[in-house]
């Protein structure tokens, strides 16, 4: 089976050609970053507006590219939710369309589950069982995945996601959007040891997590160091760094607890966070400790991507399972009301 995937739930427009018997063979992404950096961050009706004007232009490059003809196609995949609702139209009403007009089934995926899937396009994926930590801009949960769509929330975060975090504390920081990776690159030089800055929520027992109160500890420091006009660039690097080592002490942490609950030998990191090399390292030493193997996906597969889709969608199309002609845009879906395999 050969599907084409679309990924539009925010602000990169991703197209992939998915084979089942053959692997992932060719996809291409258009990132919006410059475009909303001059904002701050994602406007959702500039997002919109641009992946109406990449997507199409975006499938033709990666047909070509893979020399897949039109009647080759046997279904399309897209992202249906959660995002942004309007982002979610564009692809939704064009995947639509096209499997209607080459009369081919289409399927409505989870953008998390492509996710949480993506490290299965490596060339040493795991197995199921696992532990999931899914951690982006905009969610931050562990889960607990006995198969596709055999999923159980073990905790996640009650305000904002470390992704968010990351881009909010940046700009306290005077950095640009997209903050996350930018955080990291100042930290790169930063003194871990000099700040002390808290672990939310590590010393209650469960596997929720809390960042707010790490960004607002974070823009109180801000303000004291601007405050006596001593916030130099070696100062911004070691909140940078005192930061990104909060955020990802707190992950490992309860990462280590989902697998002594649920007794998992294997961790997944998924989403954009997870590209984060200091999340990264310190995963792969507790990961060492605990006897346990971690997974993930190569760099380019951690944020938004149409590969993800098109691999999360041939599974389920490969089940049986489709969607109606129903333009489906779900910008709040629980993973939880997703189907079983």
């Amino acid at each position: 089976m050969r599907v084409l995937g679309i990924e539009t739930s925010c602000d990169e427009t991703g197209v992939a050609i998915y084979d089942s018997a053959q692997g992932l063979l060719g996809d291409a992404l258009y990132s919006q970053v410059a475009m909303h950096a001059e904002y701050g961050g994602v406007v959702p009706e500039l997002a919109s507006r641009d992946h109406i004007k990449r997507l199409i232009p975006l499938i033709e490059q990666v047909l070509k590219e893979t020399n897949t003809a039109k009647n080759q196609v046997d279904a399309i995949a897209y992202t249906a939710g959660p995002g942004l609702i309007g982002a979610l139209m564009v692809g939704a009403a064009t995947a639509r369309s096209i499997a209607f007009a080459w009369d081919v089934p289409a399927i409505a995926v989870h953008h998390m589950e492509g996710h949480l899937l993506a490290p299965m396009l490596e060339d040493n994926p795991p197995a199921f069982p696992f532990v999931a930590l899914l951690v982006s801009g905009g969610h931050t949960q562990l889960v607990e995945v006995q198969g596709i769509g055999e999923y159980q929330l073990l905790g996640e975060s009650l305000d904002d996601a470390a992704g968010e975090a990351f881009d909010k504390a940046a700009k306290m920081l005077g950095l640009d959007y997209p903050g996350g990776p930018l955080i990291a690159k100042l930290a790169m030089s930063g003194d871990r040891t000099r700040f002390k800055f808290p672990r939310p929520m590590v010393d209650r027992p469960g596997m929720d997590m809390s960042f707010s109160g790490l960004k607002t500890f974070t823009l109180n420091t801000v303000n004291k160091f601007k405050k006596e006009q001593a916030l130099d660039d070696q100062t911004k690097a070691d909140i940078a760094a005192a930061f990104e080592e909060a955020v990802v002490d707190t992950l490992v942490i309860k990462c280590k607890r989902a697998l002594q609950h649920t007794k998992f030998k294997q961790l997944v990191i998924a989403g954009g966070v997870s590209a984060n090399q200091r999340l990264r390292l310190k995963l792969q030493l507790m990961m060492e400790k605990e006897r346990a193997v971690l997974f993930y996906a190569r760099p380019e597969f951690c944020t938004d991507n149409g590969a993800m889709i098109a691999y999360a969608g041939t599974q389920r199309l490969l089940a049986g399972q489709s969607s109606d002609l129903t333009i489906q845009a779900r910008p709040r879906w629980p993973m939880a009301e997703l189907p079983a395999l």
